[in-house]
């Protein structure tokens, strides 16, 4: 077969439907050959055409191009791309090797990927990465999808909610529903839709997911071994695609129906009132290092995509994933801003989390800039100007800006928030004032250069590290099943069991004091300043087994139990209940900071600290006992309309103790709305049955209990 091809054009890279056929673009300025593969099934070991790209014709600066007149959307191809293999000076093109579209809008989803037959070296010889493979291999990897876009969108458009008027529910999109027996496609995009009226109920206004663009789950070679069982890649930050949706979250084959599931997914979700947000792998690929494979980057250019080492041969490796991918060399920070610009303008995405942002600061040696221009383009951008943008403010080789992150609008990951909730809780012997700065939005972190409480995204659980439920049943982690004899995760994880190692009795007093610790984080985290973020499930204890690093666990320990969410409806319809009391009450949404200064001009500051006797705190002694007074007033808040004013009190040390309250503005009078320390219904009660306090001058906490009361 011998298909007439035209010159195309340059622009836009990847492979864009036209009316007349499919245009092809690719970089690469080393290569010497390349050659577009076409394929009629995904299992095809030989491509049905090879056609060659004429440097004379198809060709313009470091851009081969070419159109295919009649190609239609759902054809399959890969490259193949020649050039010089000298690893020692950063070039390993094989062209036995076929290679994967870096701007490839969809992948073949049902394949098991054959990492070694991918790889571009001889595994026989005793040179390793120096040898040079003659295996050609394209039965043994994904085949690109060409993408018809088209879509009824009806009208839709990303939400991009204010960040302080948004709370994010992180999950596992597979695990989400995997084990939801009542859903017709578990596990799925669509999976994701038949959910939304949990979603609703619970009351979040952002899902955030992890990973969604392609990845190799059957990367690992490490087995579970307690049962045998092989460990896959369930989290998915190992990106090899980054304009194409995972597809084995697609209800199908994943043959490009995966765009068109992850846009009605989308769709839906804003017609429920929910944005989206992507967690985002731009810090390195899933080809690892000298001895990974090659599936597209390392093939087209190595020495353009990566930060290597002195020693090109290797790489710079600030990602602990092998790689580091070079994100302030020209090329790569135009690919990265074509990606962004994809998933907000073809897909409706709201927003994204940068996996170990930091290493979006690096330059082209490793060095950590002072004004990067990879996340100046990101935060100036004018296509994502309302796209939400947020940081994991750190990468692995040491880098650590929590408060500091260059770019201007940034939110980020504030893991400060994390831990000293945790020390509190956990009843440590540390001074409150560091709680007292994170509930109040952090302003040591963002207020000295011009952020606000929102630009803080408080969590306390995430993907990374204990749920919720096992951040209080486990002194330590228990990852021995993930196959590395668990040295993994972080044993920094300021828990505690309160008596029992793992599952405790239900009704029990371990038992009861979790459930009380439980509703404590909560509390604390929906009603501080700032952006809050809370893992998925943990609304209903949802646990995996003291495992604090489940990358590996594609399985029920990671998959929701949606059991759980029956045994423990009262701890959701409590979390419910926190989501709703937050937004219908503007003191816990303001802009600024808290200044402690009268606004009103009515004898009580925008926020009063208090110990338990009512005193000014001794912030250089004061542990365990902490209480707040927030006045409500619109003039305090900036706000567009009046709040309660409110009263908190904090009690982690394990005595009960004697409050005495603050009084409220002139001619209110306290109602007690939660107090951890009852039992439910009585923990939390609607507003208009809460009860006045008597007397109103003082309060009795609970041991290890929050408490909070509204002006009425």
């Amino acid at each position: 077969m011998n298909t007439k091809t035209e010159e195309g054009r340059p622009l836009p890279l990847g492979a864009n439907l036209h009316e007349k056929g499919v245009q092809f673009a690719v970089f690469s300025r080393n290569a010497t050959a390349i050659s577009l593969l076409l394929f009629d099934k995904p299992e095809d070991r030989k491509p049905r055409e090879e056609i060659v790209f004429d440097p004379r014709r198809n060709r313009f600066g470091d851009v081969w191009h070419l159109f295919v007149p009649d190609l239609a959307p759902g054809a399959l191809y890969l490259y193949r791309v020649d050039g010089p293999y000298n690893p020692e000076k950063g070039h390993r093109f094989n062209r036995n090797k076929v290679l994967l579209d870096p701007y490839a809008k969809a992948l073949t989803g049902s394949f098991r990927w054959k990492l070694n037959q991918a790889v571009g070296w001889d595994l026989s010889s005793p040179l390793r990465d120096l040898s040079f493979n003659t295996d050609f291999n394209p039965a043994e990897i994904p085949k690109c999808i060409v993408v018809d876009d088209e879509f009824d969108w009806q009208s839709d458009k990303p939400l991009n909610y204010p960040l302080r008027k948004s709370v994010i529910y992180e999950v596992h999109l597979q695990g989400f529903t995997k084990a939801d027996r009542t859903l017709r496609h578990p596990g799925t995009y669509l999976g994701v839709v038949e959910k939304i009226p949990y979603l609703k109920e619970l009351g979040v206004t952002s899902l955030e997911f992890l990973p969604l663009m392609e990845f190799d789950e059957f990367e690992f070679e490490r087995r579970n071994p307690r049962s045998g069982e092989a460990l896959q890649n369930y989290w998915g930050y190992s990106t090899i695609a980054f304009f194409a949706p995972k597809g084995r979250y697609s209800t199908g084959p994943g043959l490009g129906e995966q765009v068109t599931e992850f846009k009605t997914m989308i769709r839906e979700l804003h017609k429920a009132g929910i944005e989206v947000i992507m967690d985002v792998v731009f810090n390195h690929t899933g080809e690892g290092s000298e001895l990974g494979p090659t599936y597209s980057f390392r093939g087209f250019d190595n020495s353009i995509y990566y930060i290597l080492d002195e020693n090109r041969r290797y790489y710079k490796n600030y990602s602990g994933c092998g790689n580091t991918l070079n994100c302030n060399h020209p090329l790569v920070r135009g690919m990265i801003i074509d990606s962004l610009h994809y998933w907000v303008l073809e897909m409706h995405v709201d927003g994204f989390r940068f996996d170990l942002g930091s290493i979006l600061g690096r330059d082209q040696r490793g060095a950590l800039m002072e004004n990067p221009p990879m996340l100046e383009m990101i935060a100036e951008d004018p296509i994502l100007r309302h796209t939400k943008i947020i940081a994991e403010a750190w990468d692995a080789a040491g880098a650590y800006q929590v408060g500091w992150f260059p770019g201007g609008r940034w939110a980020e990951w504030n893991d400060r928030y994390r831990d000293d909730v945790r020390r509190f809780w956990r009843g440590d012997e540390v001074n409150v004032g560091s709680l007292a700065t994170r509930i109040t939005g952090s302003s040591d972190l963002y207020l000295r250069d011009g952020r606000k409480p929102f630009h803080s995204i408080n969590f306390i659980t995430s993907h990374d590290g204990f749920t919720l439920n096992d951040l209080v049943s486990y002194t330590r982690k228990h990852n021995e099943i993930n196959g590395e004899e668990n040295r993994d995760g972080n044993d920094h994880n300021l828990s505690a069991n309160y008596g029992v190692e793992g599952e405790a009795p239900a009704g029990s007093p371990v038992d009861l004091k979790r459930r009380r610790q439980i509703k404590n984080f909560m509390a604390t985290l929906l009603l501080s300043l700032g952006t809050p973020m809370f893992l998925g499930g943990d609304e209903f204890r949802r646990t995996q087994r003291g495992n604090n690093n489940a990358y590996c666990q594609n399985n029920g320990i990671s998959w929701f139990d949606w059991d759980l969410e029956q045994a423990n409806r009262d701890i959701r319809g409590f979390v419910s209940r926190l989501i709703h009391f937050r937004f219908s009450h503007p003191a816990l949404l303001r802009p600024e900071f808290f200044t402690g200064k009268d606004e009103r001009f009515n004898a009580m500051p925008d926020v009063a600290w208090f110990d338990e006797r009512e005193r000014t705190p001794d912030w250089d002694r004061q542990k365990k006992l902490l209480a707040l007074r927030i006045d409500g007033h619109e003039a305090s808040m900036e706000m567009d309309r009046d709040s309660r004013d409110l009263y908190m009190m904090f009690n982690s040390s394990g005595d009960d103790r004697v409050f005495c309250v603050a009084p409220p503005r002139q001619g209110l009078s306290w109602r007690r709305l939660i107090d951890t320390g009852l039992q439910t219904p009585e923990d939390f009660v609607e507003e208009q049955e809460a009860p006045f306090l008597r007397p109103q001058n003082r309060y009795y906490v609970s041991g290890q209990s929050f408490v909070l009361l509204m002006a009425k």
